[in-house]
């Protein structure tokens, strides 16, 4: 069976990612129309994709799974890792005593309960002794009855997560009323328009940017800007190294390194460099969410136009979010940077093929399993295929950011 899944990233006050809510449908006839809520939980917790996918998907961050009335009665959580996830009560369950005892029993066992859209009834009450997270939606609360929530919560230690967060103003507001996590889309854009000015590595990457965009490689000019920094030799290194890239060669040299990459994995190796410098200071979730949309934007673009360069689906992917790492105007910067105006034109929103792909991506982000299944008929590709290449997507992703970008822990 193939596991259907999004990801939805829950950050914490410093704008880290401190946990992933995973979204999930089952099987190609059921991805999409409406299912038995229960059906599909139950499903995929008996799946061995899950059981042995859920690190793939979430890296070291926990991850929160709704549960329906029956997966809890017959105690599904507990197939899975009490470290690794936390359990989130859907707000529509029936509640009455044989839940509430089935849910304590749960939490005794050592899962975290969370309970999801909190909405003030009465049936939560007997919950709130053995619950660990609540989640309030800001659009279904008024405001002004939220303070009162937090005080009364965080005097029971439990933790709040505020959902629906989709400004820096909603963040700020809440952050300063004490919630602990925020859930939304505020991360993806840019808190004010102003200019972060590009130091000497910043200019390197633009130069080697310029390279790579080229189309012919100049592999000893490439070399010749590589090897004055020994900091790019090395993540160069650490890149080759990486499984998905090299299982068997040892390298000897720069210039071997170069050429065993090949033109195709040397231009994405630029163009992840000079975004990770351009993100410098911002959280790291934007840059995981810019490798997934650049390996899943890659993989459709090129499914689709076979004999076009796949760094077209690439780029438009890695570049996405490149207005929220700098916090200027999307239009503003790729006037700035050496791409095709293709890839121009798709990050400024112009209809077309890579655009739609990007919006593809931002389907999965968001679980809007309607708008995948568009795309599939559209351009006639399995709904099953776009699912497996996002997987493959957060996967590359993983291990690019572990390989090639994430060395501060060594």
């Amino acid at each position: 069976m193939f596991a259907y899944v999004a990801r939805q990233p829950i950050f914490d006050v410093n704008r880290e990612v401190y946990a992933y809510e995973l979204l999930f449908r089952i099987g190609e006839e059921n991805c999409f129309p409406d299912i038995p809520p229960d059906e599909a939980t139950s499903k995929i917790l008996t799946s061995t994709h899950l059981s042995l996918g859920i690190e793939e998907i979430t890296g070291d961050k926990k991850a929160f799974i709704n549960f329906h009335r029956d997966t809890l009665m017959f105690r599904f959580p507990t197939s899975l890792d009490a470290s690794k996830v936390v359990i989130e009560v859907v707000e529509t369950v029936e509640v009455d005593d044989a839940l509430v005892a089935a849910c304590k029993h749960i939490r005794g066992l050592g899962y975290p309960i969370a309970l999801d859209d909190y909405d003030m009834k009465g049936k939560w009450e007997d919950f709130i002794p053995f619950t660990s997270v609540v989640k309030i939606d800001i659009t279904e609360i008024p405001h002004d009855k939220i303070p009162a929530l937090v005080e009364r919560f965080k005097s029971k230690k439990i933790k709040l997560v505020a959902e629906r967060i989709e400004t820096y103003e909603e963040f700020r507001k809440f952050k300063e009323m004490g919630f602990d996590y925020f859930q939304g889309y505020f991360l993806a854009r840019p808190e004010i328009v102003r200019h972060r000015k590009l130091g000497p590595s910043s200019l390197t990457m633009m130069q080697l940017m310029t390279l790579s965009s080229q189309s012919k490689l100049n592999f000893d000019e490439v070399n010749k800007i590589i090897e004055r920094d020994p900091s790019l030799t090395y993540l160069l290194l650490r890149f080759i190294n990486n499984p998905l890239v090299n299982k068997r060669h040892k390298i000897t040299s720069l210039k071997h390194a170069l050429t065993f990459m090949g033109e195709l994995e040397v231009k994405k190796f630029i163009s992840l460099l000079a975004l990770a410098n351009l993100n410098d200071g911002q959280p790291t979730e934007l840059m995981q969410m810019a490798l997934v949309r650049a390996k899943f934007c890659e993989l459709v673009y090129t499914k689709i136009h076979s004999n076009d360069d796949p760094m077209t689906g690439f780029l438009t992917g890695l570049l996405s979010l490149l207005d929220a790492m700098m916090e200027q105007s999307i239009e503003d910067l790729v006037s700035k940077v050496p791409i095709s105006d293709e890839v121009k034109d798709a990050l400024c929103g112009k209809p077309g093929l890579l655009r739609n792909c990007l919006t593809l991506s931002q389907y999965f982000e968001r679980a809007k399993w309607a708008g995948i299944q568009q795309f599939a008929n559209k351009y006639e590709i399995k709904q099953s295929l776009l699912h497996s290449y996002y997987n493959e997507a957060i996967k590359w992703a993983k291990h690019m950011h572990n390989a090639a970008l994430n060395d501060n822990n060594e």
